[in-house]
């Protein structure tokens, strides 16, 4: 019962204000302020955000969403002014795939070299360069401690 009372209860910061009449674009502008990123916070949406920015933002998206504009053409409108990176989950694209698969390139490279550079190594060493008669003897006396 003290874990409940005491757990963190997420304060919203879309103020009585900002909200629709309608509730479907009210809903639908709170689920698009939740994937926009506050440009002053960086670590929070726009949503949970009490910076003007993103006070601003939420009102661009209300605004946008009220004439009529689909989801997708508010995200565009907001990307096309801020950037890719106000987007919290960033959009499947060139720039995207290799920003993740460049890692796991690298990895399997140096994989790849790693294994190579094993291989010349053993194949180097030359079986025939075998000690001398003279050289195993001095060795045997040096093991027995002479």
């Amino acid at each position: 019962m003290l874990m409940l009372l005491l757990a963190p209860i997420p304060a919203f910061a879309v103020n009585p204000d900002e909200v629709l009449a309608d509730p479907v674009l009210e809903q639908r502008a709170r689920t698009l302020s939740a994937e926009l990123r506050c440009m002053v916070c960086q670590n929070q949406s726009i949503d949970d955000s009490n910076a003007e920015l993103a006070r601003d933002l939420r009102l661009v998206v209300r605004e946008r969403l009220v004439d009529g504009d689909s989801d997708e053409q508010v995200l565009d409108y907001v990307v096309s002014r801020y950037g890719e990176f106000v987007l919290l989950k960033p959009r499947l694209s060139a720039k995207t795939l290799i920003l993740w698969g460049a890692p796991a390139a690298l990895a399997l490279v140096a994989l790849i070299v790693a294994v190579f550079y094993a291989r010349r190594r053993a194949n180097d060493r030359d079986p025939a360069e075998k000690l001398s008669a003279e050289e195993e003897a001095r060795l045997g006396r040096l093991m027995d401690g002479e």
